[in-house]
This record gives structure tokens, C-alpha cells and sequence, in this order.
């Protein structure tokens, strides 16, 4: 267990301790209790908890922390998030069940994951700005007033955007010279993840990490996921060079009848051509015909390259927005892309 100290201000009878994976089963009970009351559906499963948990260089003894209240149930879950090399912006994730909220659960789990993000210091360059982050769903007051009530500001809003499929699609028109394949990952594993990497350098957030460490965390993401399916997987080339790509999930977390793109880039040659509508467009026909109802994916709201008027182009409209919080511990060389 904690020292009192660092949990003082917890209701009386209440503990706390450093997770476990035995924890996985009632911490998704909680995590769904919760998701119900922010956006009124489940998104949490076991199987996918568990691959979460284990991600690499995700320390889950010491990156997190279970509340238990005075009958040992699960009421409360912080994870710090460092996995990134270097780690200059951690991310800060947490869940209070919605029965004991007010009782101060949050600002104690919030606090703790202050002081565990600050440790990342001794793991980044020394002229480095280090700060802790959060995002939160946009409508759920309670956990954006507890970020700003503990010195948090806001930083960037994303969205997750939407497209019903009951209607018939567009045609996919590729630019001349653009064949289309179905990702491989003998063939296909490392030059995606590079392609991708090369694509998304120049988007808010992104930070230069050694290959290694991406890509070991890319495959164990990505490939290794539940829903991973390589024939949703679509790989636009010219000649022998990757241009683009959209790298779908079978199904949403929340919702079985709706597919994901969780990646859909172009390298900066092949931009304002068209490509990434027709990624779109090959992508929505194909979920369409394996009978999902709706596609989503997730877009940075101030995205340089057109990514929203692009997805609303392609039909797609707003589902959610996420707000995006920082709390800066070290002032200095921003090294994430802003």
C-alpha cells in the first residue's frame, strides 16, 4: 500500500495500491461504468485492457494505481504514461467511478500522477520543456474542471468524426500511376511504419524517438491488436515507393457495427493530388461491404495539412470532440512538434 501521506486527503477506510494485471476484469467494469456516464455506451473489453497493459515499456507496477474503497472494491485507476523516448509529455489517464465522485478520489489520483510524471526528468535532455498531459471528452465537465482546478491548460481539441455508410459511395479515383495492395508484413512491416512515421512528422505532437522503440511499439499496437486485419489494411504505392496509406481496425472500440481507419496518411510528394480522398473512399466501400453501419476516425482540429475539410469532403462529420490539457513541470526546448 501507499504511504498515508501521499493519499492523506482519501475518505477514511479508503487504500490504494500499484496495479495488477489480476486487476483487469473489475478495473474494465469500472472503466465502462464510467464511459457510460461520459458518452452512454461501454468501449472497454478484457482482451484489449490486458495488450494495453502490456505495452512496451509500460510499467504497470509503478505507472499505476488502484483506489480501493473501506470493502476493497475498485473505485478509482491512474496511469502515467511514459512509454515515449524521450518522454518530455506524459500522458496522464484516470477513472473515478461515477458513485464516488466528489469525495476528492480525483485530485488525489491526479496529484500522484504529477508527481510520478515529474520523474521522467532524469529520462529527457536537460534543456528540455517536460510537461504532464490529459485529454478529456469535451462534454464531461467534471474532469476538465478538475484539470484546470489543479493548474492544467488548455492545449488542442481533436475530434472524432463520422460517416454513416447506408447510402451508395463514391468510386475511389486514384492519381496516375498509384496501384493499390494489401499490406504483408514480411513485405510491408518496416517500410509502413516509415512511411507513416515520414507522414505524420510534420503534425502537432509528434516527437523524433529512436526507430527501435517506435516501431516495437507500433507492431504491439497495431499489428498485435485484437481487431488487427491485414486485409484492411490498404497500401497505396507508385512504383516501389509507399505514397500512402489507410490502416483500419475491424471494428470501433465502442460499437461492433462501426469501423475504424486508425491511421490514414500521404508522404508530403504525393499531397493535393487526391489520394487521401480516395484511401477514404476504398476504405468506406470496403466496410460497407463487410455490413458496418458507420466509419470513424480521430483528426487534430488545427490539422496543417486539410485532414478536416478533407474528412468532411469525404462525408464525414463530427461525432466527439477531446479536449487536450497541459500541465507544465520544467520550462525550456519544446521538443514535440506544436
Amino acid at each position: 500500500m501507499q504511504s498515508p501521506k501521499q493519499w492523506e486527503d482519501l475518505p477514511d477506510g479508503f487504500q490504494v495500491r500499484a496495479t495488477r494485471m489480476e486487476d483487469i476484469e473489475e478495473a474494465v467494469d469500472l472503466f465502462n461504468a464510467c464511459s457510460i456516464d461520459m458518452i452512454g455506451c461501454p468501449d472497454h473489453e478484457a482482451e484489449v485492457l490486458h495488450k494495453i497493459w502490456e505495452t512496451p515499456n509500460f510499467d504497470l507496477d509503478q505507472s499505476s494505481r488502484v483506489v480501493l474503497d473501506a470493502n476493497k472494491k475498485m473505485v478509482g485507476v491512474a496511469e502515467v504514461w511514459d512509454v515515449f523516448d524521450p518522454p518530455v509529455h506524459p500522458l496522464l489517464f484516470g477513472r473515478v467511478h461515477p458513485d464516488y465522485e466528489g469525495l476528492g478520489i480525483g485530485s488525489e489520483m491526479l496529484r500522484w500522477s504529477i508527481d510520478r510524471s515529474k520523474e521522467v526528468m532524469k529520462r529527457v535532455p536537460a534543456d528540455a520543456r517536460v510537461s504532464a498531459r490529459a485529454f478529456v471528452i469535451s462534454t464531461y465537465e467534471p474532469s476538465k474542471k478538475l484539470l484546470e482546478d489543479h493548474g492544467f491548460r488548455t492545449l488542442r481539441k481533436t475530434w472524432q468524426m463520422e460517416i454513416d455508410l447506408d447510402e451508395e459511395l463514391p468510386e475511389p479515383v486514384w492519381p496516375d500511376g498509384i496501384s493499390l495492395r494489401i499490406f504483408k508484413h514480411e513485405r510491408d512491416g518496416e517500410a509502413v511504419f516509415r512511411a507513416d512515421l515520414d507522414a505524420f512528422r510534420d503534425h502537432w505532437g509528434f516527437i523524433e524517438e529512436p526507430f527501435e522503440h517506435g516501431y516495437k511499439r507500433w507492431l504491439h499496437d497495431m499489428i498485435q491488436d485484437e481487431e488487427y486485419d491485414p486485409n484492411l489494411w490498404f497500401i497505396a504505392v507508385k512504383g516501389q515507393e509507399i505514397a500512402g496509406a489507410a490502416l483500419c481496425r475491424r471494428r470501433s472500440w465502442e460499437d461492433k457495427d462501426t469501423g475504424w481507419v486508425r491511421s490514414l496518411f500521404v508522404r508530403r510528394l504525393y499531397r493535393r493530388q487526391g489520394l487521401a480522398l480516395a484511401l477514404l473512399h476504398h476504405s468506406f466501400r470496403e466496410f460497407q461491404k463487410r455490413g458496418k453501419k458507420h466509419v470513424r476516425l480521430g483528426v487534430d482540429s488545427q490539422n496543417l495539412t486539410g485532414a478536416t475539410s478533407l474528412y468532411e469532403k469525404a462525408g464525414m462529420r463530427i461525432k466527439r470532440q477531446y479536449d487536450h490539457y497541459d500541465f507544465e513541470m520544467r520550462p525550456g526546448k519544446e521538443l514535440a512538434k506544436t
